[in-house]
């Protein structure tokens, strides 16, 4: 089925069908291969997706879901709409997390190649994830998505990068909400500085730092604050990942 008349299947069908409540409509395609090597790295900052505890069900957004990076590390349960498209895998849904950004391209129009163009809601999933709700012939799928809690293995990972007075404090495999709405950070030589969200999952402070045992406030998108007392220790280096003992649940 060519991509035009599937995308009028879509619109069709929004017209005559309401989501059922907490549902909302949007499309997916793929990107990254079928292994989702090509999924790596990403405008969340989380690197190695493996490492980061979120493997090979990861999207990126569109803008209207991205946030400007504020929906990093939120999970979304999608399904392929068997009302508006023949090549949905029948019964399937698959829950992925936001982990990099679909940028927009302005060359294309919004039902013909510019499918992460405002204001369209849309997930351009890692192929193994894509998969498991539609059929690869397909390319593009309308779909039924939501929002829901992030359920992971382990605690919150901090990764600290940047420079003695510029630092990037990325976090990751964060449960609950899965996103974060406020950082402090606090050394054993300094009182509590807020942190500001640089881009991504990157929050940034412009203190010195190095050679300090640290300790955080995070408050997660859910509203729930945890006190991660001193997680990092003192001789902790540029890029090294700790994972500590603490995840939200909400």
């Amino acid at each position: 089925m060519d991509r035009v008349v599937l995308t009028l299947f879509v619109v069709l069908a929004a017209a005559f069908f309401a989501p059922a409540k907490g549902w909302q409509y949007g499309t997916a395609t793929f990107y990254g291969g079928a292994d989702a090597s090509g999924t790596m790295g990403g405008a969340c900052g989380y690197g190695n997706l493996y490492q980061a505890g979120y493997g090979t069900n990861t999207a990126a957004l569109s803008s209207v879901l991205f946030n400007d990076g504020a929906a990093c590390g939120q999970c979304y349960l999608i399904m392929c709409d068997s009302n508006a498209s023949p090549w949905c895998k029948g019964g399937a849904a698959v829950t992925v997390t936001a982990t990099n950004f679909c940028p927009p391209n302005w060359a294309q129009p919004s039902n013909r190649g510019g499918w992460c163009n405002p204001p369209r809601p849309h997930f351009d999933m890692a192929q193994p994830a894509w998969e498991r709700i539609g059929v690869y012939k397909a390319g593009i799928i309308p779909v039924l998505y939501q929002q829901v809690t992030c359920w992971r293995q382990g605690g919150i990972r901090i990764t600290i990068g940047g420079s003695t007075f510029f630092q990037l404090v990325n976090f990751a495999n964060v449960g609950g909400s899965g996103s974060i709405r406020s950082v402090s950070v606090k050394g054993t030589k300094t009182g509590w500085i807020a942190l500001n969200r640089n881009w991504g999952a990157n929050w940034q402070c412009n203190s010195a730092l190095v050679g300090q045992e640290l300790s955080f406030t995070v408050t997660s998108t859910g509203g729930q604050t945890l006190y991660l007392n001193n997680v990092v220790p003192a001789w902790w280096q540029f890029g090294t990942a700790f994972v500590t003992n603490y995840n939200f649940y909400y």
